[in-house]
């Protein structure tokens, strides 16, 4: 076994025990802190199967962004409310969440039908990219040509977006803010 196999089962475990926690356990706190240690471990996925430039789109946005939007959105809401969901006690298994476990098992079964029987080699879209020779290296800059064209032609769109993002966030800061009551 390689050290690039050992690697993905490692980073694959990192990622779905985290993931499965995040899903099970009741704690908020706990739950968003696994949540970034599953997005972590899902760049390092993408980092094995060269993706760089996803891998580090991931941390940046997910991991930079989103996690730290969950949470401002944990920090920023009432401890009476937090309190009310955590007092809820609602059992796993019911016979309401029966239709989304049915959902959930036909999907696990489709998934695991396709990866036992296709055969990735045997894919005709597949022959055509290795016969055109249109497939990344892993030498290939890809990040730096997406760097440099993010820098001098889409420099206006990536700084009007940046704007908007910051916009965005001093609202959601003054929407937040508690009124001085008189």
């Amino acid at each position: 076994m390689s050290l690039a196999q050992v690697l993905f089962y490692v980073m694959s475990f990192i990622a779905l025990g985290s993931a499965l926690f995040v899903a099970v356990t009741k704690n908020l706190v706990r739950s968003i802190f696994m949540f970034f240690i599953t997005l972590f471990a899902l760049a390092g996925l993408y980092v094995l199967a060269l993706a760089d430039f996803v891998a580090i789109t991931q941390v940046v946005i997910y991991v930079g962004g989103i996690l730290v939007l969950i949470l401002f959105a944990f920090m920023l809401s009432g401890r009476e409310r937090l309190n009310i969901i955590a007092q809820q006690r609602k059992p796993f298994i019911s016979v309401g969440k029966l239709p989304a476990f049915l959902l959930a098992g036909l999907f696990l079964i489709v998934l695991v039908n396709m990866i036992f029987k296709t055969d990735a080699n045997s894919l005709e879209w597949i022959k055509n990219s290795v016969e055109q020779k249109n497939v990344i290296q892993p030498d290939a800059a890809t990040t730096e040509n997406i760097g440099v064209n993010l820098m001098t032609g889409y420099l206006l769109p990536f700084e009007a977006v940046s704007i908007l993002l910051m916009v965005a966030l001093v609202g959601a800061a003054h929407l937040s803010r508690r009124e001085a009551r008189p």
